[in-house]
């Protein structure tokens, strides 16, 4: 499970959420990066977006070996690339050739309003793996007309007709992920996971015919594509001589490669798992994968790679390709420890119901990691947390890893500003709060919602999984219960005890501060004037905030102000919300234990979706005059490697991209592993 947010933006206060048991010395080499002072974090910015740089600390401490591994699985990652985007949409790959060529080719007038506004819709294609908009899903409209880029495409010599030309101009295919209650949320999504003529009610039935063992269930549906053949429902599995077949060859060919210089026999293990997975697609090779890997917790280096998460998805099975590359933050991982090590204590005094609490949380690990590299559904927007692995049976039986990608954090906030936190933050105690505790509360409650709540509560005897039960409400539902989680125990004094905050009263209270301010004003900022909230974090964020605004109205617990023509949201009563999030969070554990669908349908409809469009358009207007834009997201450091005369890997330079188009363009000609339909 992904905390983005996922996850993935730094707005001067509102930072978002959706591993050799000795070292050697490493060999001299060249490293082609500065200090952290004097480091530039940001590319370039275009549209609603910025595109920063991160650094790898630590890496001169590797040894070669260690270096050697972190490379090759950096490069079986990149060798999927373009699984991310055919999977977002059935024409991507095909448009993002055209565009790149007529982008490296075009010889005409590159000052004109159109050439500059073409270059922008690329960029912003790049950024989204696809024609859909990263975090709204609506396809990204742009600012050029049809016959611009007929011009272009014929003086440019490249080929773009029919569907994959209209769809880029035209109403058709509006939404990657279209999750409206009216809508035939399959067929009415554009995400590739499904034929174009497969519905909801094909789906449910096709899926739920399939018998799984309860005890252990398989992800059923998480590695294929569902279409109809001669009218019959059939998988096209993603494996090596199955679909995706040839970039998962090149994906196995680097794994054979990491699992020769692999720190250790669990490594080995694990990274065999996955390549038989890889091979065969079999869903309990997956499971056993997960296993191994969960249980896989020495050495410095660790990874995340296959199809994952499944937010994508309007119904809950698809995994997107998605991988990141870590090294261990040996510093940061042992403070969290001590988190981890007391996942019992807040089970056993969170305000679930005593039938919903777990009697052991198992294996509940949490580090802060140094990414080295990331692909897939992880780039170029990528998370600031992860917890997994997500099926549930495992998570119970043998723990699950949590980590807090620092190096992403650190350039999230060394990248932002305090513009936008003085705008709308209610007053300057408010602004002080945040200034001062903030950073320190942003990564607690990415620590919290990572192993306190996504490890904890269980699930009633029966009762079928959430994707089941809660289907297109179950990953908000689940973000949401996770993040009610970590603002139950921000206020706590705990934390001062476990001596992770110097104050803990102050800390919560800045924490309390930014979700609510982020929940009903501060995201409002991502959507476009008159839209339904549609991402399953955004939605999770508003209905927490907009119900604790609604259920303690009585009690004056949240006051909304208009100061000056601006809306503000003043917390009166800190210990007051605090107790009504620990009610909310009995609640929402109470739907999940019980797959209480009508209630989960009413909880998020209600509160999650719809947006006040007065005060939407106020925020917009208020929002103008700030020149950041509202998201980031990030290019890849570089690894390369130096090679002696025999061709022997003998160090490694890292080298930063100075454009985010380098860094595409490169990436399309050295991984572009697919054909342009699959």
């Amino acid at each position: 499970m992904k905390n983005t947010f996922f996850v993935a933006i730094a707005m001067s206060g509102f930072l978002f959420f959706s591993c050799a048991d000795e070292k050697k010395d490493a060999p001299e080499q060249e490293i082609a990066q500065t200090t952290a002072d004097d480091f530039d974090y940001q590319v370039e910015q275009f549209a609603d977006l910025k595109i920063l740089r991160y650094q790898i600390p630590g890496w001169e401490d590797l040894s070669l070996q260690e270096q050697q591994l972190v490379y090759y699985l950096t490069q079986a990652g990149l060798a999927g690339r373009d699984i991310m985007w055919d999977q977002n949409y059935r024409h991507n790959l095909k448009i993002r050739k055209a565009l790149e060529s007529v982008y490296e080719t075009y010889e005409g007038d590159k000052t004109t309003a159109d050439w500059k506004n073409f270059e922008t819709y690329l960029k912003r294609v790049w950024f989204s793996n696809g024609i859909h908009h990263h975090y709204s899903n609506a396809k990204i409209k742009p600012d050029f007309s049809k016959e611009y880029l007929e011009g272009l495409l014929k003086e440019t010599n490249t080929e773009l007709s029919g569907e994959p030309l209209e769809v880029i101009f035209s109403e058709a295919d509006a939404k990657k992920v279209n999750l409206s209650k009216d809508a035939d949320i399959v067929s009415g999504s554009a995400i590739n996971f499904y034929g174009p003529d497969v519905t909801t009610a094909d789906v449910e039935k096709y899926y739920g015919g399939i018998k799984v063992d309860p005890s252990k269930p398989i992800e059923v549906g998480l590695n294929s594509k569902l279409v109809k053949e001669n009218g019959k429902l059939v998988e096209k599995v993603y494996k090596s001589g199955g679909m995706y077949g040839p970039a998962i060859d090149k994906i196995i060919y680097w794994l054979e490669k990491a699992k020769g210089v692999a720190e250790n026999q669990q490594q080995v293990k694990a990274l065999e798992l996955l390549i038989k997975y890889y091979q065969t697609g079999s869903l309990d090779t997956w499971d056993e994968y997960a296993v191994a890997w969960v249980n896989s917790t020495e050495g410095d280096i660790d990874w995340i790679n296959g199809f994952i998460e499944v937010y994508n998805d309007p119904k809950g099975y698809k995994g997107s390709y998605e991988t990141i590359v870590q090294i261990k933050d040996f510093d940061m991982s042992k403070k969290m420890d001590v988190l981890s090590k007391e996942a019992q204590w807040f089970e056993d005094n969170s305000p679930l119901m005593e039938e919903h609490k777990k009697d052991s949380v198992k294996g509940v690990s949490y580090k802060t990691v140094i990414v080295a590299g990331e692909a897939g559904d992880a780039s170029p927007s990528t998370p600031i947390g992860v917890n997994l692995p997500n099926n549930n049976w495992i998570r119970q039986a043998h723990g699950s890893k949590s980590v807090s990608l620092g190096n992403i954090i650190n350039a999230y906030n060394n990248a932002g500003g305090s513009g936008r936190l003085k705008e709308f933050a209610h007053d300057e105690e408010e602004i002080e709060l945040e200034e001062k505790y903030g950073q320190n509360a942003d990564k607690l409650h990415t620590a919290l919602h990572e192993v306190v709540g996504h490890a904890s509560g269980q699930i009633n005897p029966g009762v079928g999984t959430p994707k089941e039960t809660l289907k297109s409400y179950k990953s908000t539902i689940e973000e949401g219960r996770a993040d009610l989680f970590g603002l139950y125990y921000l206020m706590d004094p705990k934390l001062q005890e476990l001596g992770l905050v110097e104050d803990w009263e102050k800390t919560g209270k800045a924490a309390y501060d930014g979700y609510i301010r982020n929940g009903l004003i501060g995201q409002l900022v991502r959507l476009e004037l008159g839209d339904d909230v549609e991402e399953a974090h955004m939605r999770n964020r508003q209905w927490v905030s907009a119900w604790a605004l609604e259920r303690g109205k009585e009690e004056g617990v949240i006051e909304k102000v208009t100061r000056d023509g601006k809306t503000y949201y003043d917390i009166k009563d800190y210990q007051k919300l605090r107790a009504l999030f620990g009610e909310l969070l009995r609640e929402t554990q109470r739907i999940t234990s019980e797959g209480d669908y009508q209630a989960a349908k009413d909880l998020v409809e209600t509160y999650g979706v719809k947006v006040d469009q007065e005060l939407h358009r106020e925020v917009l207007e208020r929002n103008k005059q700030f020149k950041s834009a509202p998201y980031s997201g990030f290019v890849n450091p570089e690894i390369r490697p130096l090679l002696d005369e025999a061709g022997e890997i003998t160090g490694f330079t890292i080298y930063q991209p100075e454009t985010f188009e380098e860094q595409m363009l490169r990436y399309s000609k050295e991984y572009g592993n697919l054909p342009v339909a699959n």
